[in-house]
């Protein structure tokens, strides 16, 4: 068995491989913007650059929800059903990542089983290393290279559910928030704060005997969603009932996706809250390299360590500690 590392591509290769969708070079390309180390985070900017000139058009979708709602399961679904309309999905599924390994814990693929033999389909399972929001800290940039590569469809599948899951909803054109029937308050006491982000409530596994609760839920909720200011003059979150298991209730599901991506777009909202969220990124990445930075100046991490220490027994404030340290780092500078 040949273990041999597979020659390294240059740019060009890079480039054209992508826009051809060739997806070894694809999976390459993702693990190339991955990667944290200068020589290849350099080498991704440049890729990404060349692909501004060639941006996709494809609709992204996030999708998030409750422990043991079925998210897998309901993707693998959705994505096989939308690649019989002739759609081109791409699966971005983040998992958590394993405080011992470092990798991720779930493996998308495996819990994917239709979609990842779907030749109109590509799966690309990342840890989330910690990030928050439950999404990998490159989610975007592959975003970016799927689209160039010519998948109309990107669904994002995030961790789990949470205040931070705004994270998430800020690089994506719908919000989609899976639900179950009857799991008690103690579990889904979280949902409350994904209201106000949410572009939809589906109901899932609204199937068998459970279907009734579901639409029971669904109408609770419904009238829940009612309630909250949305985030578009345009387009009220609707609740609707889904089943994976079954297929029911998908092309509704989706039509109201379309429908939303309409409107948006008819009022120009959609055009705006794309340029929005790119430049929030611009200041995540400054963020990012800033903190980065510091991490690697030795003399301000044994300064930043000392200030820790004193904040940690109460004799420091926690924003004095952090101005010392931007101020040493900065004056180095």
């Amino acid at each position: 068995m040949n273990s041999a590392t597979p020659p390294s591509l240059d740019m060009s290769q890079l480039l054209n491989g992508v826009l051809t969708r060739d997806r070894a070079v694809l999976g390459r390309a993702i693990t190339l913007i991955e990667s944290e180390a200068p020589e290849k985070r350099a080498q991704a900017e440049q890729l990404l650059q060349a692909l501004l000139d060639h941006p996709g058009k494809a609709d992204r979708v996030g999708i998030t929800g409750v422990p043991g709602v079925g998210k897998s399961t309901f993707i693998d679904a959705l994505g096989t059903h939308l690649t019989a309309r002739g759609h081109q999905v791409a699966v971005l599924a983040v998992d958590p990542t394993s405080p011992l390994t470092g990798g991720s814990i779930l493996g998308d693929k495996t819990r994917m089983s239709r979609l990842s033999q779907d030749p109109n389909a590509f799966i690309r399972p990342s840890p989330s290393s910690g990030t928050l929001g439950g999404v990998a800290a490159r989610t975007r940039e592959t975003m970016l290279l799927c689209e160039a590569a010519g998948f109309d469809v990107v669904l994002v599948e995030t961790v789990g559910v949470g205040q931070s899951e705004i994270v998430a909803s800020e690089m994506v054109d719908f919000f989609l928030v899976l639900m179950l029937a009857g799991a008690g308050d103690e579990l889904q006491g979280i949902k409350r704060g994904i209201f106000e982000i949410a572009d939809m409530i589906a109901i899932n596994k609204a199937d068998g005997e459970n279907r009734a609760e579901a639409e029971r839920a669904c109408a609770e909720y419904a009238g829940a969603l009612q309630l909250l200011r949305p985030k578009s003059s345009a387009w009220t979150p609707p609740a609707v009932c889904v089943s994976a298991l079954e297929g029911f209730g998908l092309e509704e599901l989706w039509d109201s996706v379309m429908d939303h991506q309409r409107k948006l777009r008819e009022n120009g909202e959609l055009e705006s809250v794309r340029a929005e969220q790119l430049a929030r990124w611009m200041w995540q990445q400054v963020e990012d390299g800033l903190r980065r930075s510091i991490e690697s100046d030795r003399s301000t991490q044994a300064l930043a360590r000392e200030l820790e220490q004193e904040v940690r027994s109460g004799d420091r404030l926690a924003g004095s500690a952090a101005r010392e340290v931007l101020d040493a780092f900065l004056g180095r500078r």
